[in-house]
């Protein structure tokens, strides 16, 4: 591994390091409120074919991520300040270069290099299933290593809102690749960031298939960390790519409308419909303290200054609606 920091007038070379294979990476730092004032970007070496890749930046991840500690009950751990993941396939080498824009950088930066783990062996979902619950591929069936997260569950009241989101990572996955994603992900979560669990309550690959996020009962309103000031009484469900540009499968469109569906119906929640949540933190879109109204399927710029879940898929909110409203039999 190599890294370079640069300044206005400074430039630092790092000395090169030995990698243990990986396939994500981030770059994190000690202090979770800290803004990183510049760029990063990585490029990273195939362990397939030795080849590099062009320079990528990489995005602050300020927004999905926990409420502030003193705005739940019991608190996620204080966890560290980081950039978004970037999922780069089997990997052995990497480098890094972060950018000042003048002001000092963080303290405590490293980069983060995720190895996915192996999985279970590969196992068919139910066809065909019609029913208003869908399958949903457990944390078992994705290979979650149930050591690294918290032992307890925080829930919350019932789920009124379901956020959709995207990972922001890589569309150019094969389906059957989604559990190393995730894995890699929750990893990063947990690991680099020092969250309690992965973010998302669910997570839809471009073929549809549904997985369970975060532990602690896909029928139960578990306390997520996928939409800042809103993660209380509702549910996150990421579609695993990247949304900005590039259209959103089909299947996936249902695999989306499916699970929220299934999820908002668990209450009587109207896909259709709308509720009121109130803000728990200055960090997003509304004041702490302040009522928003949002629809019963929100994108996750309705409630945070973002891009998520990208252009493409937050157009397609309408169409989820309208299908989740339909296997709800409304």
């Amino acid at each position: 591994m190599a890294a370079t920091q640069r300044g206005p007038a400074l430039q630092r070379d790092l000395a090169p390091r030995a990698t243990t294979p990986f396939a994500l990476v981030g770059v994190s730092w000690d202090d979770p409120l800290a803004d990183l004032s510049g760029t990063v970007e990585v490029r990273t070496r195939s362990s397939a074919t030795g080849r590099w890749s062009e320079w990528r930046e990489l995005g602050a991840e300020r927004d999905d991520r926990p409420d502030a500690p003193s705005d739940v009950a019991a608190p996620e751990r204080a966890g560290r300040g980081a950039t978004a993941p970037l999922w780069v396939g089997a990997s052995d080498g990497v480098a890094v270069r972060v950018a000042s824009s003048g002001r000092p950088l963080p303290a405590g930066l490293r980069a983060e290099l995720v190895d996915p783990g192996e999985g279970p062996a590969a196992r068919s979902l139910p066809a065909g299933d019609r029913a208003p619950r869908p399958g949903v591929v457990t944390r078992s069936g994705w290979g979650a290593d149930e050591s690294l997260r918290a032992r307890d569950f925080i829930y919350t009241g019932a789920v009124r809102v379901v956020f959709v989101h995207h990972t922001d990572t890589t569309n150019d996955y094969d389906c059957a690749d989604a559990p190393k994603i995730i894995r890699s992900i929750y990893r990063y979560h947990v690991k680099s960031s020092g969250w309690r669990d992965i973010g998302y309550n669910f997570l839809v690959d471009k073929c549809g298939t549904i997985y369970e996020g975060r532990a602690g009962g896909v029928a139960e309103p578990v306390l997520g960390a996928h939409t800042l000031g809103f993660n209380t009484d509702s549910a996150g469900v990421a579609a695993i790519g990247t949304y900005v540009s590039t259209a959103v499968p089909q299947a996936q469109v249902e695999g989306i409308a499916k699970i929220a569906a299934w999820k908002l119906g668990l209450t009587g929640r109207d896909a259709t419909g709308t509720t009121t949540l109130v803000s728990a933190s200055d960090g997003s879109r509304y004041k702490k303290g302040t009522q928003a109204n949002f629809g019963a399927i929100s994108g996750h710029r309705d409630a945070f200054n973002t891009q998520c879940p990208g252009a493409r898929l937050f157009d397609r909110l309408g169409d989820i609606r309208s299908l989740a409203a339909r296997l709800q039999g409304r």
